[in-house]
């Protein structure tokens, strides 16, 4: 049962889980960046690939998965899969957050707060 605090109603436990799942694919600074990069308009993969400089393949997984996500879409034009945001809420949500740190990293008087080390894993290129 959802409880009402302060005028607002708790979500549902189902509500949770899929705003967690959400927040746990996004968790990720290669699925971030690539939402980032969608969230400034729809591009295919290739060139998605080469902004966020990840391999093809590595590319590919992590659209797949923020697709079954329902966090991107994606349309076919002639041989290219265009990819894109579909929901404005999540575009706000990723240039809130992601604007926000980058404010707090280039103003050295405010120190972005580290609890705990974040590993930041790069995608890189493989082959030639």
């Amino acid at each position: 049962m959802a409880a009402d605090t302060g005028g607002f109603e708790d979500p549902s436990a189902e509500v949770l889980a899929e705003a967690a799942a959400a927040f746990g694919l996004l968790a990720s600074a290669a699925r971030l960046h690539l939402m980032w990069a969608l969230a400034q308009g729809e591009c295919d993969v290739t060139h998605l690939a080469d902004r966020v400089g990840g391999a093809l393949p590595a590319v590919s997984q992590h659209l797949a998965k923020l697709k079954l996500a329902g966090l991107v879409r994606s349309r076919r034009e002639g041989r290219r899969q265009v990819y894109y945001v579909d929901d404005p809420d999540v575009v706000t949500v990723v240039r809130s957050m992601v604007g926000q740190l980058s404010a707090r990293a280039d103003d050295t008087s405010v120190p972005v707060p580290r609890s705990v080390p974040v590993p930041v894993r790069v995608l890189r290129r493989t082959g030639g």
